[in-house]
């Protein structure tokens, strides 16, 4: 059998985490990581879609099976199933002709991180569904999952980018992001997922001041991210938006919670509360290391393992690259 495959990368969100949602222009960085997807095809007299997926070690995590016409459930309907079922059906919607050859369709994906990592699990499965069915992934994300869209665009670029997403559609460009004191940057795992929906719910229950201008200053934020040269400013940044995030969401920022004793900084990465934080440090890499281990935080990256940093997609990138006024 003749397979299609598709690739989306991960991703992480460096600024405006939940202002993001209402405008904000954010610094988001895709990852080395992400997720493979495979589509076979074969002659049937009854075609379904047979779905497998498989975690980082390999192991079989989700398998369901679908008629080929609505999407009906062959298998338990599971949440995660349902998920699937409904990602496929408005994928349909998107495409009339999706899925309506008489064959078996077998797809098998694999995550090159763990499943609990907060990644993008879903949204570049969404991005690679897009792909295949040849639909728009932002609209498929919106109308399945939701989200801001800054990890669909992700998933599709090759470096960091910054992402906008206005009120018809969605605006990003890539950016360097390739700092001086990068090798003082780091990724800890927090040993939890944090569920986004939860997160974006709550935010949208807020009743917040002055969002207009909390979104300015993290604009200002961001632009002077892509600006510094050194690890200090680097880290005043940092500093200043952990406390504009944190008054707003009504919420402690990571380090006066986990780690009030540490020497560098500590920054929230996306939704607050588990999933990854980006450290900043001007001790050893062995020393820092060694801090977080001994209060039991073991998943430990540089910048260069965790980021993807190719940088000729900038003299290659045009304006037909940036996406704007999609209407969801």
């Amino acid at each position: 059998m003749i397979a299609n495959y598709y690739y989306g990368h991960g991703k992480l969100l460096l600024t405006s985490e939940y202002f993001v949602l209402d405008g904000a222009r954010s610094l988001a960085l895709p990852t080395t990581l992400g997720q493979n997807m495979s589509v076979k095809y074969q002659r049937s007299s009854n075609p379904k879609v047979i779905w497998q997926s498989v975690d980082s070690d390999g192991r079989v995590w989700f398998e369901a099976s679908y008629d080929i016409w609505r999407f009906d459930c062959l298998t338990k309907e599971t949440p995660e199933a349902l998920i699937l079922q409904n990602i496929l059906r408005q994928a349909r919607k998107q495409n009339i002709h999706f899925l309506r050859d008489e064959v078996d369709t077998i797809v098998n994906t694999r995550l090159e991180f763990p499943l609990n990592w907060g990644l993008g699990s879903s949204s570049s499965l969404i991005y690679n569904i897009a792909q295949w069915a040849y639909v728009s992934a932002f609209e498929l994300q919106e109308k399945t999952i939701g989200g801001s869209g800054y990890d669909i665009a992700c998933a599709q670029s090759k470096g960091p980018i910054s992402f906008q997403r206005l009120k018809k559609g969605y605006n990003w460009e890539p950016v360097e992001f390739n700092p001086l004191f990068k090798n003082n940057l780091y990724f800890v795992y927090l040993n939890q997922k944090q569920n986004t929906k939860d997160a974006i719910e709550r935010y949208y229950d807020l009743s917040i001041e002055n969002k207009a201008q909390t979104i300015g200053a993290l604009n200002i934020i961001t632009d002077e991210m892509l600006k510094c040269n050194e690890l200090s400013d680097f880290e005043d940044l940092v500093y200043n938006h952990e406390l504009i995030i944190s008054k707003n969401i009504d919420l402690p920022p990571v380090k006066t919670k986990l780690f009030n004793d540490f020497w560098g900084q500590v920054k929230s990465l996306g939704a607050w509360g588990g999933d990854f934080v980006l450290v900043t440090s001007d001790k050893s890499k062995e020393s820092t290391k060694k801090y977080f281990a001994d209060k039991g935080y073991n998943t430990f990256l540089t910048y260069d393992e965790l980021i993807n940093q190719n940088f000729m997609h900038l003299s290659s990138f045009n304006n037909d690259n940036i996406i704007k006024n999609i209407q969801i």
